[in-house]
């Protein structure tokens, strides 16, 4: 039996898997508010009392980096250790694993319904695999084949420099360099990235701020959702973050066709986190494909690379069972 997490700030998901069921048959799951919890430790052991399961194995994909079996979790006071967890839960192996590595691991066992296909292509069996996961932050990794299965690889591409491809880009990037010592993709690019677009648009007075969106963002904790809904919601038209939304999707366009070039993805691109199926509808336009496939010489490689967004909330989890059940 396989012990999965996702564990992230706001909620942890646990469940428990066989090698008989698969992936996609959780044998038990439930989620947790993780705030109401010292510890992983705890969260766990609460899920277990009430199960007649030996789990032999545990795998967890959390919210920040890891490094030598430990993990910092972004937005929580934990720090999970998997000598401890091994030790406290009595648990003979445990692995962690960075979030975005283990959505990339659910990857081969998408199905159809887990997906909206923004570019058919034609995929290449064994091909590269990218994949570029907009969310709070800007995640990035791939997948390569190793002649029986495909191996998911992390990478903080997201933290790369921003390229303009466009004037009105130019004077972004130009108006971000003025605020901050480093501009990336990740900077623009996820849901801490939309308000740095939507003050560019704002401060440069290329598009008004109406009074009552104004209102509703002083408000706010967190603009990115207020800034979605204004611009896609069918209550209100919003120019200003149209324009954002639109910037956002040009420059993700950009950066997966970037990402697709650096690891060869013949085997397609997948569009992964949080804010991708929020914003189908303005994805399915257009902007994004002619950004991603606005690459000179290389335009035809890409016309033929399949592009999809991942539509299920589950794949961090998914990919956590499936490297406990195919890797371990």
């Amino acid at each position: 039996m396989i012990l999965a997490g996702d564990i992230g700030g706001t909620k942890t998901a646990l469940g428990i898997y066989s090698p008989e069921a698969g992936v996609g048959s959780p044998l038990a799951q439930e989620t947790f508010s993780s705030a109401n919890y010292a510890g992983l430790e705890a969260i766990v052991i609460k899920f277990l009392s009430n199960l007649d399961f030996k789990v032999e194995k545990a795998v967890f994909g959390v919210a920040g980096p890891v490094a030598a079996g430990k993990a910092i979790i972004t937005n929580l006071p934990w720090v999970i250790d998997e000598g401890q967890l091994k030790t406290t839960l009595k648990i003979p192996l445990v692995k962690l694993l960075n979030d975005l590595e283990a959505t990339a691991w659910s990857v081969p066992s998408l199905g159809e319904e887990d997906i909206y296909t923004l570019n058919k292509g034609e995929k290449i069996q064994g091909g590269t695999i990218a994949v570029v996961a907009p969310g709070t932050g800007l995640g990035e990794a791939f997948l390569i084949w190793d002649g029986y299965r495909y191996l998911a690889n992390s990478s903080e591409g997201g933290h790369a420099d921003l390229a303009a491809t466009s004037q009105l880009e130019i004077e972004l990037v130009r108006y971000l360099m003025n605020k901050y010592e480093h501009v990336s993709y990740e900077l623009v690019c996820s849901g801490i990235g939309i308000p740095s677009i939507y003050n560019f648009f704002k401060d440069s007075g290329k598009a008004k701020e109406p009074d009552w969106l104004a209102e509703e963002l002083a408000k706010a904790k967190d603009p990115a959702p207020i800034i979605f809904n204004a611009a896609i919601g069918k209550d209100r038209t919003c120019s200003i973050c149209e324009a954002t939304i639109d910037t956002f999707i040009s420059i993700l366009g950009s950066e997966a066709g970037n990402m697709a070039l650096k690891v060869m993805a013949t085997g397609g691109v997948y569009l992964a986190g949080g804010i991708p199926p929020r914003i189908l509808p303005a994805l399915k336009k257009g902007h994004f494909m002619e950004n991603f496939l606005r690459k000179g010489r290389m335009s035809r490689l890409l016309y033929h690379m399949p592009v999809n967004v991942i539509l299920s909330a589950k794949t961090a989890i998914t990919g956590v069972a499936y490297y406990g059940l195919e890797m371990l």
